[in-house]
């Protein structure tokens, strides 16, 4: 994935996460890295307890556009909790785009 730009989107919950990555791949050139997962402390008092980060790989301006797409899915439904583009991610970045708590039981 080298000198592809990232672009991470943290939602509410999986269901809101598929879809708005499904929206950001078919509204541009781009592919996915593994979803995230966090259940921070205050999860009860979320809309949905569970946090999602979907996270598209591209060129910038693919990656843009992927997000802008998957953005509006997901206030749609349950909503973005943040959102952030790195145009040009350092090794140890990469490292640690591989990382899901998703695989932990």
């Amino acid at each position: 994935m080298n000198g592809e730009a990232v672009g991470l989107l943290e939602v509410y919950g999986l269901v809101c996460a598929f879809l708005a990555a499904d929206a950001g791949c078919k509204a541009a050139n781009v592919t996915l890295e593994v979803f995230d997962k966090n259940k921070p402390a205050n999860a009860e008092s979320l809309p949905v307890p569970l946090l999602v980060t979907v996270k598209f790989r591209g060129a910038v301006a693919d990656v843009e556009e992927a997000m802008r797409a998957a953005q509006a899915v997901a206030e749609e439904t349950t909503g973005v909790v943040q959102k952030h583009i790195i145009p040009n991610p350092t090794a140890d970045t990469e490292k640690m785009l591989k990382i899901s708590a998703l695989d932990k039981s």
